[in-house]
């Protein structure tokens, strides 16, 4: 057959696939089929329907193989030999190409989407179906890497600790419940942020953070510098008897927004300009000096805010203390709101979590990500800045 020829059959053979229902599909299938010709002729040593000495083999029939891609589903008839056994090598090539479609699979499972929607998901892409046994084997890896990673060891110490928790709508026992999930972010001695622990728990209280730092020293931690939150009364008290020695920051954001509650909203603005100076002082000496100033010159205009500025003065001056680091850094818990409104980003997408594990996996998997940026970027805190603080919390000590 003459260039020409072959020209004019393939042009016929591709306006054919103009008039079926899905024509890129037809036509994968038809070059997939002329790939498993010339793959069997070369294995048999001889063309279809020819006689010649050099034949290796006989063909013995086909088998019908599904073949899933990302353009559809498609029912090949793959030949069969009599000796020796033939994949085609497409078949191979699709492991690779298919993980696309797996990765699209595991986000629908992360996100807490159920097996009937993901089946939906695969649908859309041209996959007839998939099982729920399918589902479960694509993303048992997924859920073994988050169990490794809330399990794993941590070192002993831990110079820095941010604790805060948020809570989200999660289904349990058919009944939709708010939970507090727990969020504990550290500074490692290299300087390096770790996401050390996310635990959903049915309340905040002195049990659950106490649970909360029990796993954590199960897990090898033995020492904290500092640790920082808000003033949840339950928190404090589980950092006392789970961290003997350690001291605790006040988180200043949530003491301002705690204060400021007793002021007009005419006055709220112009107050909270002076009282913010506070923690912008160079030193705890002068930062006391203004806030006595400070309460001196409202404590009869906003007694109640000046009394809870009082009472919590001491506690929200304590990154003084640590002045060879950033104070920036230690003197509130914005580091972990700057997380969990990431997390919360993510959580909106599902809403009401189908289970505690849907939303672990979720929130996990993202922590994971977020973890090993810091680890490949500059650290948070220069192991400079913590070692001259080693040094000075030593020679107090």
């Amino acid at each position: 057959m003459t260039d020409s020829n072959v020209t004019k059959e393939l042009e016929k053979k591709l306006l054919s696939f103009i008039t079926e229902e899905d024509p890129m599909l037809c036509m994968l299938q038809w070059i997939t089929e002329k790939f498993m010709e010339i793959e069997v002729a070369n294995k048999v040593g001889v063309q279809k329907g020819e006689h010649s000495t050099d034949r290796t083999t006989h063909r013995s029939g086909t088998r019908i193989r599904r073949f899933d891609t990302r353009m559809g589903t498609m029912y090949l008839n793959i030949p069969k030999l009599r000796k020796g056994e033939y994949v085609p090598f497409f078949v191979t090539a699709k492991k690779r190409s298919e993980q696309t479609l797996m990765q699209i699979i595991q986000e629908a499972w992360v996100c807490g989407i159920s097996t009937r929607k993901i089946e939906r998901l695969a649908k859309s892409m041209g996959i007839e179906q998939i099982s729920a046994s399918q589902v479960s084997s694509v993303n048992k890896e997924l859920d073994a890497m988050v169990d490794e990673f809330r399990n794993r060891p941590l070192q002993e110490e831990y110079p820095i600790l941010w604790i805060d928790a948020l809570y989200e709508k999660i289904r349990e026992h058919g009944h939709v419940v708010s939970m507090a999930v727990l969020v504990v972010k550290g500074v490692a001695p290299d300087g390096a942020v770790q996401i050390l622990a996310v635990e959903p728990m049915h309340n905040e209280s002195e049990e659950t953070y106490r649970t909360l730092f029990q796993n954590l020293k199960d897990r090898g931690v033995e020492r904290v510098w500092l640790c920082i939150s808000d003033a949840h009364k339950g928190l404090q008290a589980a950092i006392r008897k789970e961290f003997t020695g350690t001291s605790w920051q006040r988180c200043k954001v949530h003491f301002m927004r705690n204060i400021l509650v007793y002021v007009g909203h005419r006055h709220k603005d112009a107050f909270a300009k002076q009282l913010k100076h506070i923690w912008l002082q160079p030193d705890e000496k002068q930062a006391r000096s203004y806030a006595e100033s400070l309460m001196d010159t409202y404590g009869e205009q906003f007694p109640e805010a000046i009394r809870c500025l009082e009472e919590g003065l001491e506690d929200s001056l304590q990154f003084y203390r640590f002045d060879r680091i950033d104070h920036r850094k230690i003197s509130s818990t914005n580091t972990l709101e700057r997380l969990n409104r990431e997390i919360r980003r993510r959580s909106k997408v599902v809403g009401i979590f189908p289970n505690k594990d849907s939303y672990i996996r979720l929130v996990t998997t993202y922590l994971i990500e977020y973890e090993e940026e810091w680890q490949s970027g500059r650290a948070y805190v220069s192991v400079q800045s913590l070692t001259e603080q080693r040094l000075k919390l030593e020679e107090v000590a």
